[in-house]
């Protein structure tokens, strides 16, 4: 009689399925958006998900982006984070799996510590309550909490490590994402205590400190969320430009989440001063609509270069190396 063969998921396999549950429950959007890549590359999309989401929860003291525990000992969570992502990074076991999925996409991509490194860097501004004073500020803040992660994503969609002019494309997506963002929650911010509006930008619009959500400042708010879109408009399409460089359904993947995003900041400057009064959203009707036009754009593959230099890049974000 022969032997049995073993069912037994492989340790990748349960990382994989630890992932897409984490992306499943942590963000619709994302979950859905990944179904466009090859199943490679949904799968390692997942597992940097797993990583980022447990890194943010851990930073924030959290369960799955949800209510903030104590935010004191920040110092030791961030420590926390930065020595099992080195053990992750060292193909070690590291005890927690969203740690451990990290370990695996790295192996499998060629991710690096230092790319890490930026992202944790955005969950410790965060957490320390950091505000920008001015746009250069701002920029920072949106590459180490989005633009960062968009250049591991890069990677982990096969761009090469080393062509530093694509992963600047890709960042300028994470920048985007994260500037329509911010125009968007605004109010929301302001109710939890944050504010990600440089304080050169409250200081020409002459508003009071911590008075730019009140009524009487509506008119100057829509006047900033004006010039955030404008930015978001800048990078959206530097974005698309580098989405030409990656395999078809990794840059249909690209080109519909550059839409959608594109579409929230370009919603909040419509709704001008009323832009705060209800949540802007794109609802998933015209998700899918953008998605069929992405498409058509990832088969033409020849997207218009952005009016003008790109202002903000990776270079601008980093230490000097000299």
């Amino acid at each position: 009689m022969g032997v049995e063969p073993s069912f037994e998921p492989t340790r990748r396999e349960r990382l994989v399925e630890h992932a897409r549950l984490t992306i499943k429950h942590g963000s619709h959007s994302f979950s859905a958006a990944s179904r466009l890549f090859d199943r490679d590359t949904r799968e390692r999309a997942w597992l940097l998900y797993a990583w980022c989401r447990r890194c943010d929860d851990i930073a924030d003291n959290q369960v799955m982006g949800g209510e903030l525990g104590d935010q004191s000992d920040l110092a030791t969570r961030l420590a926390h984070i930065r020595r099992l992502t080195a053990k992750a990074f060292a193909g070690q076991p590291t005890g927690d799996p969203a740690f451990d999925a990290l370990g695996v996409v790295a192996k499998e991509c060629g991710l690096t510590p230092a790319m890490a490194e930026d992202v944790i860097a955005g969950f410790q501004l965060d957490a320390e309550d950091w505000r920008p004073r001015s746009e250069a500020d701002m920029m920072r803040y949106c590459y180490h909490v989005a633009g960062a992660v968009g250049v591991m994503m890069a990677v982990v969609m096969g761009v090469d490590p080393a062509d530093t002019d694509t992963l600047d494309r890709a960042n300028d997506l994470g920048l985007a994402f994260q500037l329509s963002n911010i125009a968007r929650d605004i109010v929301e911010d302001d109710a939890a205590g944050r504010c990600y509006l440089p304080v050169e930008w409250l200081v020409e619009q002459d508003i009071e400190p911590g008075q730019h959500t009140k009524p009487h400042h509506r008119k100057e708010l829509a006047a900033m969320a004006a010039r955030l879109v404008a930015l978001v408009e800048k990078h959206e399409a530097a974005a698309r430009v580098g989405a030409e460089r990656l395999p078809f359904r990794s840059r249909w993947a690209v080109l519909s989440a550059a839409r959608i995003y594109g579409a929230i900041g370009r919603k909040v400057r419509k709704r001008g001063k009323d832009a705060w009064n209800s949540r802007t959203y794109v609802p998933r009707w015209e998700k899918a609509v953008y998605g069929a036009r992405a498409f058509l754009s990832a088969a033409i593959n020849r997207e218009k270069h952005p009016d003008g230099p790109i202002t903000w890049g990776i270079a601008d974000f980093r230490p000097d190396p000299a």
